[in-house]
């Protein structure tokens, strides 16, 4: 019988480490981390309660303060725009000082704006608070990407990202149907206060016990993997235009976001409108169709997970063909159905539209270096703000002034399909640039 020899006994990993790119998972028993996660899911949720609030005081709005339907769709198209403008440096700020203290100041400041909605009394009142709201939100969402990259590995990736995600839906929706009722019994003014309160809580929570990861030197590396040198401004740039699955995959993300802003801005009033429900009960339904994307992005990060063991470029992919699937659901709700199945179509609709963001999410911190992640997801906020959610309110509310809001979502899904084709390019170069990336090691403090 032949001798063996003895196996050395395995280490186990640090606690404070987390995922290289190509490391072994972090131990999912880890309190911390887990604390961590909770807290960059509730932000994201209420992120978006605040930002979606207004939506579901659009008629009170317009009979408080005489707005038009466009002038409705700048006060969700406002928040876009301020995001676009200071999404960048701030993540600069995020990837080169303290994601921590980042989003900490972050927060603070989109709950005071949302807090002094409550006493405006004219539109460019307004207005200016809902610029207010996108100047603190426009780094949370870079910062809380680049968090989520570094407690995990690769392998992980979307499905977590996408399990944080779907705080956006659960946010949206609870703003719409919280803002309803809370305006019906109280007045709009109450609604914008009231909840603006627990980000106050939130971010001081954040600042002074979240954990931070350690700072990413950028630093080049050789075709041996060895450091080459700092990484220069032209080096930084040309990592991201020698990508070009990175910039396909950035339009393809305006594109569905003009979609689903324009559906989430617009679907209380259509139920109010073409449905006879006051406000409150329209609000509550477009709530009850929100919360239903609360699977998609959770199930659709768990499908291109599990396709990725099989298919390299699953990720772009699978954006690709489950955008193109979403834009034609949407087209057929609106165009062919009415009634009680319209209402389960769009519930379905819902679903199917989230599935994209866990891979397109990845995909957008995979192909970059580790001390880029911020801002490679802050150029995708700003190119999907820009050209997406900034866009889709105000388009849909131009054209209903003049032709019906019914005829203006139906023109909506085109920007889906647009979408999908772009991601679908983007899968044709995915597995090069995955390659080109260096491989760095990432911990927490």
């Amino acid at each position: 019988m032949k001798n063996r020899v003895p196996r050395a006994p395995e280490i186990p990993p640090r606690r404070d480490q987390v995922a290289e790119q190509t490391a072994a998972p972090l131990r999912q028993t880890d309190r911390r981390v887990t604390w961590l996660f909770v807290m960059l899911f509730l932000l994201y949720m209420f992120d978006y309660i605040d930002r979606q609030v207004v939506t579901s005081l659009f008629p009170f709005l317009k009979a408080d303060l005489g707005l038009t339907d466009t002038q409705a769709g700048l006060l969700v198209s406002a928040v876009y725009w301020s995001i676009v403008v200071l999404a960048f440096p701030a993540s600069i700020l995020i990837d080169r000082w303290s994601r921590r203290r980042s989003i900490g100041i972050m927060v603070l400041l989109w709950s005071i704006a949302t807090g002094m909605a409550a006493f405006v009394k004219t539109f460019p009142q307004l207005l200016l608070t809902r610029l207010g709201v996108g100047i603190g939100e426009a780094g949370y969402s870079p910062g809380g990407t680049a968090m989520i990259s570094a407690m995990y590995p690769r392998e992980m990736r979307s499905r977590m990202v996408g399990l944080w995600n779907a705080s956006i839906p659960l946010g949206s929706a609870l703003g719409v149907g919280i803002g309803g009722i809370i305006a019906t019994r109280w007045g709009w003014k109450h609604a914008f206060g009231l909840v603006a309160l627990p980000g106050f809580v939130l971010a001081i929570l954040f600042f002074f016990f979240a954990r931070d990861y350690r700072t990413v030197k950028l630093e080049k590396q050789s075709d041996s993997n060895s450091t080459a040198g700092a990484m220069k401004s032209v080096d930084i740039l040309r990592s991201f235009l020698q990508a070009p699955s990175l910039l396909f995959t950035y339009v393809a993300c305006a594109g569905n976001t003009f979609l689903s802003t324009a559906f989430l801005t617009w679907l209380p009033s259509y139920f109010n409108r073409y449905s006879n429900l006051p406000m409150s009960q329209a609000g509550l339904k477009s709530a009850s169709v929100l919360v239903f994307a609360i699977v998609g992005a959770p199930l659709g990060g768990l499908l291109v997970d599990a396709w990725l063991k099989r298919r390299a470029n699953a990720r772009p992919l699978f954006a690709g063909l489950s955008s193109l699937f979403s834009a034609c659901l949407w087209l057929a709700a609106f165009g062919l159905m009415q009634g009680t199945g319209q209402y389960i179509a769009f519930m379905v609709c819902a679903v199917v539209s989230a599935f994209y963001i866990s891979g397109a999410s990845a995909l957008t911190q995979d192909v970059v270096h580790p001390g880029l992640w911020a801002i490679s997801w802050s150029i995708c906020v700003i190119v999907q703000n820009l050209a997406g959610s900034s866009l889709g309110p105000i388009f849909v509310g131009s054209i209903s002034d003049r032709y019906g809001l019914r005829l203006a979502l139906l023109l909506v899904p085109v920007a889906g399909c647009a979408a999908g084709l772009l991601f679908l390019a983007a899968s044709r170069f995915y597995e090069r640039d995955l390659r080109r990336v260096a491989k760095v090691r990432v911990e927490l403090e």
